[in-house]
């Protein structure tokens, strides 16, 4: 049941203070969404625990559009109505870190938005809906000896969850028994293609498709079979045709699907309130809550949690509350469940004193449990930008504020077809940075706006700027994995410590990423050369054409580079070798404890990781639904102090 502070205040939130529930749940995002939605379909009574509050339901300047227009999404990560700001460190070495124009010297990092909203960070996100790499899923299954984690048996999530409205031909096909692509037809998640920007009457955006097509075609060894194989699947990068129409991993030219429904942003929110509106009395959601630690029985085993009621408590916040907040507690009868995400969840473990015993120690927790991978192996993408100055501006940007009203929102609002309708991408592929690699490892699109990664204000430059082009180049499968999520304090209002420790101060002892990303500029380069000598493209912006040693281009990289997909920092793996979860994602030395988000993964999987997220909850569902309590390792290392609930 809730419990509260003597003094506290009563709410009508559905007297959820009088009820049991089975499980809680800490976040509302791709993981902690998914999982409660299928927990209660499946008769289970849920709490779920959201810092932030409801886009949908508040009078927020620019909100719902910035929820809602997919075109808005760099406006919404940037709305002080559902906005964390964290500031995170790229580099150890300050003399580095300074070199980046993104750093904001006041505040001590480089941003790194995230959102504090139901839905969590799929309420500002891209949208950008890639499966990934059946390697992800079988790594983990070798890592851990659980045949559950391979990919033959994980695709079954990807199409428990998916509803695709983008292959009509083979949607209509799959009535008739052939059905090759991988693909699922009657999930909960709609996934559709955005408006083609050539087809908005843009001669300048037609001819950057064309000849970026020819150009990419040339630079094929054997162009007639790789187009034969392509055409299979049109390029859609996430169908899974088998051998021999399939030659492995998607590689190509490919649109960008999105998880959006009837081209308006779509996901757990959206799920959330569906299945709270069918299973009344069975999903308490509660928002404006920031967790605080997880509570404990006097077996030792987590019972439930301990969070603060009120708006923007924490502060990461872009207007953050100097209100204390309400102190409550809720309890699980079955178990609790972390889905904060890559900074939130490994800073809840160890505000709850599970984690490294001395880093704990430092800040006055008394330790449960000894773990020291909690916070360690953060992995995120490289992504930088080859920015461009076009001869005249976009046709498809004319009348273009990002703001509702304008002439490209009335499109979107009347007939769906719109420069708002999808993320942006003009074109996209899909390559390896070398011959060998066991999975292709950059993806690039073309974005007919000015993006150059995230700071303040960054989305002014997409709303100003209507005359660049950006190439964002993005390095997949990462080798470094020495990133860390800390204590700030033991306050759970304050932020964590983040520091990724890109390139040479991680462990890719070889260089291969920055190689990676080296080789990848210059090869969207020569993708853009046929543009710049047409005079379409009237100059490079940046790097620009000075910066073309390897050198330079080495230099630009690690000066520019940044990332938005944080993960791995609670990994799947054993204790004895960094691994904070076990196979069945319940966290070492507790019981009926588990943590279902980003940080679980041991390696960064895929390209865009939100469909990852979402096929581990779905799995985690199932294993929650079948299995009973999470089965703890021999290995896992005693209490050094038992504090109670």
């Amino acid at each position: 049941m809730l419990m509260r502070t003597a003094d506290a205040p009563s709410d009508d939130a559905g007297q959820a203070h009088r009820l049991e529930w089975d499980y809680v749940i800490v976040g509302s995002g791709a993981g902690g969404g998914t999982l409660a939605a299928r927990l209660v379909e499946q008769g289970m009574r849920v709490f779920l625990i959201e810092a932030g509050g409801d886009p949908l339901e508040t009078s927020a300047e620019r909100l719902p559009d910035d929820y809602a227009v997919p075109g808005f999404h760099a406006f919404a990560c940037e709305n002080p109505a559902m906005s964390w700001n964290f500031h995170v460190q790229h580099y150890s070495d300050p003399a580095q870190q300074a070199l980046d124009p993104k750093y904001d010297a006041a505040r001590g990092g480089v941003l790194y938005p995230r959102a504090a909203a139901l839905g969590g960070c799929t309420a500002h996100n891209a949208m950008i809906f890639m499966a990934p790499h059946e390697s992800d899923w079988n790594h983990i299954a070798e890592l851990t000896g659980d045949a559950s984690w391979r990919a033959k048996s994980m695709r079954r999530f990807a199409k428990r969850l998916e509803d695709c409205r983008y292959s009509p031909l083979w949607r209509a096909l799959r009535r008739l028994g052939i059905d090759p692509t991988g693909h699922g037809w009657g999930g909960w998640l709609r996934t559709e293609k955005s408006v083609p920007l050539q087809d908005l009457d843009d001669p300048e955006i037609a001819k950057l498709v064309t000849r970026t097509t020819v150009a990419f075609a040339a630079s094929l060894k054997n162009p007639v079979a790789s187009a034969w194989h392509w055409l299979w699947g049109a390029g859609d990068p996430n169908a899974r045709f088998p051998r021999p129409i399939s030659r492995g991993s998607f590689t190509g030219l490919c649109y960008t699907p999105l998880s959006t429904a009837n081209r308006r942003r779509t996901g757990p929110r959206e799920r959330l309130r569906a299945v709270e509106a069918a299973h009344r009395g069975s999903l308490h959601i509660e928002t404006d809550a920031l967790a605080t630690r997880v509570l404990f029985d006097d077996d030792g085993a987590a019972s439930g949690v301990e969070y603060l009621k009120g708006r923007h408590l924490y502060r990461a916040h872009a207007v953050p509350s100097a209100a204390a907040g309400e102190l409550r507690q809720v309890r699980a009868r079955r178990e609790v469940v972390l889905c904060g995400g890559a900074f939130n969840t490994p800073q809840l473990l160890m505000l709850s004193g599970i984690g490294p015993a001395a880093e704990l120690r430092a800040h006055g927790i008394a330790v449960r449990a000894d773990v020291p991978g909690v916070g360690r192996n953060l992995q995120d993408r490289y992504e930088v930008a080859v920015t461009h100055r076009m001869r005249r501006p976009w046709q498809i940007q004319e009348g273009a504020t990002y703001t509702r009203g304008d002439a490209p929102w009335q499109q979107w609002n009347a007939q769906r077809e719109s420069l708002y309708d999808g993320s942006g991408a003009a074109i996209a592929l899909v390559r390896r940075s070398r011959a060998g690699l066991p999975e292709p490892d950059i993806f690039c699109m073309a974005l007919p706006a000015l993006f150059q990664g995230y700071r303040t204000g960054f989305s002014a430059d997409i709303r100003d700027h209507h005359d660049r082009l950006t190439w964002a180049v993005l390095k997949a499968h990462t080798n470094n994995r020495a990133g860390s999520v800390r204590l700030r304090s033991a306050d759970p209002r304050d932020p964590p410590l983040v520091n990724f420790r890109y390139f040479e101060e991680g462990d890719d002892a070889s260089g291969a990423d920055l190689k990676a990303v080296v080789e990848a500029v210059r090869f969207v380069r020569r993708l853009t050369a046929p543009l710049r000598d047409a005079g379409v493209i009237a100059e490079e912006c940046a790097p620009g054409p000075a910066v073309d040693t390897d050198e330079a281009l080495a230099d630009y990289v690690r000066d520019t580079a940044w990332g938005h997909h944080a993960s791995c920092s609670c990994p799947i793996g054993a204790l004895a070798d960094g691994g904070v979860l076990a196979s069945d994602l319940g966290v070492h030395g507790t019981r009926r404890l588990r943590v279902v988000d980003a940080s679980v993964f041991p390696r960064i999987p895929g390209f865009f990781i939100v469909s990852a997220v979402y096929m581990v909850a779905e799995k985690a569902a199932e294993m929650l639904l079948q299995g009973g309590a999470p089965a703890r390792p021999a290995q896992a290392r005693p209490s050094v102090t038992q504090p109670t609930a």
